[in-house]
């Protein structure tokens, strides 16, 4: 008996995650203005009900995609940072080049920013005015590191240097300056000497 609830939940993640990425695929190849839910419901073979009971609508929908890609664009974040262990600068650059570049690179950021361009901008607030999810994520990854790696670090001047940290990296995604390289290893500069 205790085994159906996980089962039913185990089925609607399933779902859920088929839908997310339907409806990523769809804005990829056409646009998010051009998204629509019963297009997501018949690339997953559900009915259109079945999406919006899901996700209460169309403006649902756009927050679990931006949602799932924040994820995305964290967990390797933390890799990075990480990876350089307690090198301030090191760890700085190679997650904000990370960031830049995949920023760059990924197909659904660009979608983004594109349909933004031509009027279309419901998922862009998720990288400006409602970047909450983005601070929140990343963040948290900026502390985690920092709590294995810098240990003695003053948490309030942590907290200033990685959220002003993050908003100029997103700043730099949404409105490339220069090349990643460059635009990573000035932002790095910037992190280090905030925290001092």
């Amino acid at each position: 008996m205790t085994s159906a609830p996980s089962y039913r939940a185990a089925n609607r993640t399933r779902l859920r995650e088929s839908l997310i990425a339907a409806a990523r695929e769809l804005t990829i190849a056409h646009g998010w203005e051009n998204v629509r839910m019963v297009d997501v419901a018949k690339c997953v073979g559900v009915s259109r009900q079945t999406v919006y009971n899901e996700f209460e609508g169309r403006s649902g929908l756009a927050q679990a995609l931006a949602l799932t890609e924040v994820e995305h664009f964290v967990a390797a974040v933390r890799k990075e940072l990480f990876a350089q262990g307690a090198d301030v600068r090191g760890a700085a650059y190679a997650a904000i080049l990370h960031s830049l570049q995949e920023a760059a690179d990924n197909p659904l950021v660009r979608a983004i920013l594109t349909s933004a361009r031509g009027g279309a901008d419901e998922l862009l607030p998720y990288l400006t005015t409602r970047a909450e999810a983005v601070l929140q994520a990343a963040g948290a990854a900026v502390q985690e590191w920092a709590a294995a790696h810098l240990p003695d670090a003053d948490p309030a001047t942590l907290s200033l240097a990685g959220e002003s940290i993050i908003r100029l990296t997103v700043s730099h995604i949404v409105l490339p300056l220069a090349p990643p390289a460059t635009a990573a290893a000035d932002l790095a500069e910037v992190f280090v000497r905030l925290l001092r």
